[in-house]
């Protein structure tokens, strides 16, 4: 048995899965939403460690862990971004404004962001494959149809819906702008 089903087993229960179940079945996913945020492993790989042993701290006070890890780690994520900002800040004040010159909409945009690359790779590897040939390779339709051995039409048509599915995602995150 897969250590995510145990935790949806033990969700209908009155008690609480282990520390160790959740860690086994929630460790990777936690790490690509933290990755996603701040895209540098290392960091995702301290604020991840760091959110399981704050739930160890208060383990018989939280009755949904799964939902306080992800709601703890976006707020590790965003801790670290307004002070890796601030240090950044501090270097560039002799430059030209920029973005970063809006603290809050560089978080939401870079909370957009991880949002966003997440939803990526939840995605079936042919639609990932898509997304990365169009939009990372800034290929043509007709070059991506030969190498997914597609028609034009079919590859603009299946961008067009996994579009149109990521958007919709976002928007249920509550995303509805690029900045977040």
């Amino acid at each position: 048995m897969q250590p995510r089903q145990i935790l949806q087993m033990d969700a209908k229960t009155p008690e609480k899965c282990t520390i160790e179940a959740l860690f086994a079945a929630e460790e990777t996913p936690l790490l690509r939403y933290a990755y996603g945020m701040v895209a540098r492993r290392e960091v995702a790989e301290e604020i991840v460690q760091d959110a399981f042993l704050k739930l160890h701290k208060h383990w018989k006070d939280i009755e949904t862990p799964r939902a306080w890890l992800y709601r703890a780690i976006r707020n590790l994520c965003l801790n670290y971004l307004r002070k890796h900002q601030r240090e950044s800040l501090s270097e560039e004040s002799d430059h030209e404004p920029s973005a970063a010159d809006h603290p809050d909409e560089e978080l939401g945009r870079m909370e957009a962001i991880g949002t966003l690359r997440i939803l990526i790779e939840e995605l079936p590897p042919a639609d990932r494959a898509l997304i990365q040939l169009k939009y990372h390779d800034e290929l043509s339709y007709g070059k991506i149809g030969d190498q997914l051995k597609l028609g034009t039409g079919n590859v603009g048509y299946k961008l067009h819906h996994l579009l149109k599915q990521l958007s919709q995602a976002l928007q249920k995150s509550g995303i509805t702008s690029s900045r977040g």
